[in-house]
């Protein structure tokens, strides 16, 4: 019962062969529910559903990351690992590659509910992370998390209370980091959050079902005014007041024609180095771009 994953993921992603949904169920068995045969004879999980996903997320936590508790509200972003982790290890090699080494802090912008990067950047590399976000609620069960999984000494959080800023307001004059890490809304609207849902639904042939995203989200985690552009751009003007308490700045970027005008913005800011990786994010490709003011 291996379910496929997308080849293009990093090769130290443990999930870059897909995984195995029997050994998932055995070791997580709420996963067990939503299993159920296709037209193939193949088991498999209903992608589409939210509770379904959201199991099968959970199971690889506890088998591959050594994650014993991972509870958060439903209406909260289940974020898919196989994605996220490939994030990680990307964030890994750059670190590597400008020999950045010995105790690595990260900032974690928007940690949601779920806290999983640095729940996984832990797990997989023992990295120290400051994480934020706007939402306490979310920071609540973020805590959780991370008291349940004795992860007090490497992640802290902090609350982002303007909602319009991002870096201003939870960075300390005496902060320091390695990198940064961002997943920013990608939506503009609650209508356009629920377009986009639409249209997945009717890639999994369930176009006449009621429009449920499959790995939820809340408002603050989906949508923001102006969308991703706005999102990202605000975010490349305030790492410049913050450059030398940040080696790398990084941010996934969802929209590939955003690319060229990130680069002419940081050009215009003052960035010393700019990179893009292209990445799999599940059955999509994203994208991560990097900049430094070293």
């Amino acid at each position: 019962m291996i379910i496929k994953t997308n080849k293009s993921f990093h090769p130290k992603n443990k999930h870059k062969s897909g995984y195995d949904l029997e050994i998932l169920c055995q070791v997580y068995p709420d996963v067990l529910p939503y299993v159920f045969e296709n037209k193939y004879q193949t088991k498999t999980i209903d992608f589409a559903n939210p509770k379904a996903v959201k199991a099968l997320n959970t199971a690889l936590l506890v088998k591959d990351y050594n994650i014993k508790f991972w509870e958060f509200p439903d209406t909260n972003l289940c974020p898919p690992i196989p994605g996220r982790v490939d994030y990680i290890h990307h964030v890994a090699d750059l670190l590597k590659s400008s020999k950045i080494t010995g105790d690595i802090h990260v900032l974690d912008i928007g940690t949601g509910a779920s806290c999983i990067y640095p729940i996984l950047g832990q797990a997989e590399y023992n990295w120290n992370f400051v994480a934020t976000d706007i939402d306490e609620d979310s920071l609540k069960y973020a805590q959780k998390i991370i008291d349940k999984n004795g992860l007090n000494d490497l992640i802290s959080l902090r609350i982002q209370k303007d909602a319009s800023q991002i870096l201003k307001g939870v960075l300390n004059k005496d902060d320091t980091f390695s990198i940064s890490m961002c997943n920013p809304p990608f939506f503009k609207s609650e209508a356009d959050a629920l377009e986009a849902t639409t249209r997945k639904l009717k890639g999994l042939n369930r176009d006449g079902d009621k429009v449920i995203r499959n790995f939820s989200g809340s408002k603050n985690e989906l949508w923001y005014k102006g969308g991703e552009k706005a999102f990202i751009h605000n975010y490349l003007y305030e790492s410049s007041l913050f450059k030398k308490q940040c080696i790398w700045f990084t941010t996934l970027v969802s929209k590939k024609e955003l690319v060229k005008g990130i680069q002419t913005s940081l050009k215009k800011l003052g960035a010393k180095r700019v990179t893009v990786i292209n990445m799999g994010q599940g059955n999509k490709v994203s994208r991560v771009v990097a900049w430094s003011f070293y």
